[in-house]
C-alpha cells in the first residue's frame, strides 16, 4: 500500500510543479502531495508495525535501517518541491 500511496504521492507533487509553471491554481494538487506523502509514511509505518506483531524480528533488521533513510530523504525532497510554487510566489510579488 504504501508503495502506492508514494506513486500517487510523485504524481500529485509532479502536477503540483506543472500547474505552478503554467500559471494555474495549484494549491489543491500541493495539499495532494503532502497529503500522499504523510499517508505513504502512516502505511510504511503500519507495515513496521504488522512485522513487530508477528515478531518478524529478520524483516525488522532488513528493511527498517535502510527505509528511515529513504523515507526521510523522500518526505524533505516531497516538502521542499510542493511548497516551492508558494516560496517562488512570495519571491516574485517581493519584486
Amino acid at each position: 500500500m504504501w508503495l502506492v500511496l508514494g506513486i500517487i504521492a510523485i504524481i500529485a507533487t509532479c502536477i503540483n510543479l506543472i500547474m505552478y509553471g503554467t500559471g494555474k491554481d495549484y494549491k489543491l494538487a500541493m495539499a495532494m502531495g503532502l497529503s500522499f506523502t504523510a499517508l505513504t509514511l502512516v502505511a510504511g509505518y503500519s507495515m513496521v508495525s504488522d512485522w513487530v506483531e508477528v515478531k518478524d524480528w529478520s524483516a525488522l533488521l532488513d528493511v527498517v535501517p535502510t527505509m528511515e533513510i529513504a523515507l526521510w530523504v523522500l518526505t524533505v525532497i516531497s516538502i521542499s518541491l510542493n511548497i516551492t510554487p508558494i516560496l517562488l510566489e512570495l519571491k516574485s510579488k517581493r519584486n
